[in-house]
């Protein structure tokens, strides 16, 4: 797992097999069970994971017990809480949705890691400002673009989770119903739209 994360940082930077043995020292790697909460609202999680096979989400749930989905985080993908990124209280659960093996990075690790290895910086930017760029896309999509909008774009950043994820969570991650969905993906198939 840990080679994993070398080849998904490798694949963004040139970086040694020295300067990453100097950088992933601190680096643990964990299994989670399907449904495991890795993270609750309220946590102070001193670490963000790095998914390597497996799939995790972040959610919130509103006082009406009603989930809302942020973000899926398949094989190959970071997720975190920012809040607890710096030291606040998280506000949002993390679970796996399958059995799932992550490398935990500490808070500060890639802060740490460009300090060692400077070439790390430019990625260490560019992963925050694709962030930014991944929420702001994702408040105008909910503000502003149609249910079938919505189901396209997510099709397009996750292109292998539409069998892999319960409809009603994708539903929860547009931020409209189940049977919504169902009308969406029915007026798709007769457009002859294949996923």
């Amino acid at each position: 797992m840990i080679l994993q994360f070398k080849k998904y940082l490798q694949e963004k930077i040139e970086i040694t097999d020295e300067q990453f043995e100097s950088i992933s020292a601190g680096l643990k790697v964990k299994k989670f069970e399907k449904n495991e909460i890795l993270q609750y609202t309220g946590d102070n999680l001193k670490h963000g994971f790095f998914v390597g096979k497996g799939l995790l989400r972040a959610y919130s749930i509103d006082v009406k017990g009603k989930e809302h989905i942020l973000q899926f985080a398949p094989e190959n993908w970071l997720i975190s809480d920012r809040n607890s990124m710096n030291n606040e209280p998280s506000i949002f659960f993390i679970d796996a949705i399958e059995a799932t093996e992550a490398v935990l990075m500490p808070n500060d690790f890639m802060e740490q890691a460009a300090n060692k290895v400077p070439c790390l910086q430019p990625m260490q930017i560019r992963l925050l400002n694709n962030s930014i760029r991944f929420m702001q896309k994702r408040i105008n999509m909910l503000l502003s673009a149609t249910a079938e909008e919505r189901y396209l774009d997510f099709i397009k950043l996750y292109p292998n989770l539409t069998l892999r994820v319960p409809q009603w969570m994708i539903a929860s991650y547009l931020g409209i119903t189940p049977e919504s969905l169902s009308r969406v993906r029915k007026e798709l198939a007769n457009k002859h739209f294949k996923p």
